[in-house]
């Protein structure tokens, strides 16, 4: 039987422009709002939303509201040792704001550079189709974003650190927008680490989050998101990338957070000798659930993208994986991959699976598949015959089970910094 489902209160009037953004961000914010009304909302028989709980999408009650508790946010923003540049959000408000970043890089609060480099951010701004389900949601996000960041990384430039973003939830029935639009010139370099959390872990809060993606030719973009949320949050993310002829991204995503987390991925090749690395490690325990949706789009011959998935089960949690591998009819000499493995730490957890190819091209090399599988016992007794005791074995092999993902980073730092909040996550399931 399908559900229908009956849009939120908050959302029963257009959100308001601040009147200093220019003409053009209100028009596609005004725009948005029709859009969002108009598309219909998700179904139980949609197959973009096979296999997903759908009562998630009851958004009532959530409500924009201020920064509360700010300085003691600052305190407990911690990450990397040195970053390039560090920002703090606080219900999407800019809090705290430190950079070390050469000439040539743009980095601000998108609020900020919506007024001050206009022109750039209007040429960039949510450019590519939301295709893989939550189109009606990123037509919200467009319609009542306030803020986010801006990176603009001009042509031959290099930031050899990592620039450190920070996005609280705070407030019962909290919602946030964060957008992270980032633009590469030609030979550039950025990295970016996304981090989200809640202030408290027992206020029910929801985030809608994009991130906007362009990596200009022979540029290197590094996008990390780690989801720390509580565990009575709600997270939709959507995230879109482009790269152009000898572009190389990576887009990693950590689900560690979060009571239900969908993930929609969308990677564009549209240069030869472009390559996109399509990274997540998910751990979910309880009842949480993480949906993940991706879509390699081989648009130019020659290119070359990599997906890989893992996800640890545990509980009576659960995970989808939706991925599809489209090749364009010119998309000749197209080299693309997609790997989901599932780990089932217990007998009641349920993990979801459907890779999927459309070639439409010659002289290709594509492959996908999935694999779920829980612990050997043959693992079990060789750490128990060295004198670990059953359950550290468990999370010794669940651990292990994630880092060569996040080994893919090539980049020490930050991998400490994702395997920091892994290793979070493993203890508080040991002594839950």
């Amino acid at each position: 039987m399908s559900t229908t489902l009956e849009m939120p209160s908050l959302f029963d009037s257009p959100p308001e422009t601040p009147a200093y953004l220019p003409a053009w961000f209100a028009a596609r914010q005004q725009a948005a709002w029709q859009r969002f009304l108009t598309i219909p909302a998700p179904k139980r028989g949609d197959e973009s939303w096979r296999f997903s709980s759908i009562k998630q999408l009851d958004f009532s009650g959530f409500q924009k509201a201020p920064a509360t508790g700010v300085n003691e946010l600052i305190e407990r923003s911690t990450g990397l040792d040195s970053p390039a540049a560090k920002l703090i959000f606080v219900n999407d408000e800019l809090v705290h704001a430190e950079s070390l970043l050469p000439e040539g890089v743009i980095c601000l609060p998108l609020a900020e550079a919506l007024v001050s480099h206009s022109d750039l951010v209007q040429a960039h701004f949510m450019k590519q189709e939301t295709r893989l389900g939550s189109a009606k949601f990123a037509a919200l996000h467009e319609a009542s974003l306030t803020n986010g960041l801006f990176v603009h990384v001009s042509d031959h430039v290099e930031i050899e650190g990592t620039i450190e973003v920070h996005h609280w939830i705070a407030g019962e029935n909290s919602v946030i927008f964060p957008h992270t639009l980032i633009v590469t010139g030609t030979s550039s370099k950025v990295r970016v680490v996304d981090i989200f959390r809640s202030a408290d872990d027992s206020q029910t809060g929801l985030a809608i989050a994009f991130n906007d993606l362009c990596a200009g030719s022979n540029s290197k973009l590094d996008y990390i998101a780690i989801q720390a949320f509580n565990e009575v949050t709600r997270v939709i993310q959507i995230n879109e990338t482009a790269a152009f002829r000898d572009a190389s991204t990576i887009g990693f995503i950590l689900n560690v957070g979060g009571s239900w987390a969908r993930n929609e991925s969308l990677s564009r090749l549209e240069g030869s000798g472009s390559r996109s690395d399509m990274l997540s490690v998910s751990i979910s325990s309880h009842e949480q659930e993480y949906d993940q949706r991706t879509f390699q789009h081989h648009v130019s011959a020659g290119a070359y993208s990599d997906l890989l998935y893992k996800n640890s089960l545990y509980d009576d949690s659960r995970t989808i994986f939706s991925g599809l591998i489209f090749v364009d009819k010119d998309a000749h000499h197209t080299d693309a991959y997609q790997t989901c493995r599932n780990l089932l730490m217990s007998d009641t957890c349920e993990a979801n699976s459907m890779p999927g190819l459309e070639i439409n091209a010659d002289q290709v090399k594509c492959s996908h598949g999935s694999t779920s599988s829980q612990i050997s016992d043959e693992e079990i007794f060789y750490l128990r015959a060295r004198g670990i005791d059953s359950g550290n074995a468990r999370q010794l092999i669940a651990r292990g089970f994630s880092v060569d993902v996040v080994e893919r980073l090539k980049n020490n730092s930050v991998e400490a910094l994702v395997l920091k909040f892994i290793d979070l996550k493993f203890a508080k399931i040991a002594t839950t």
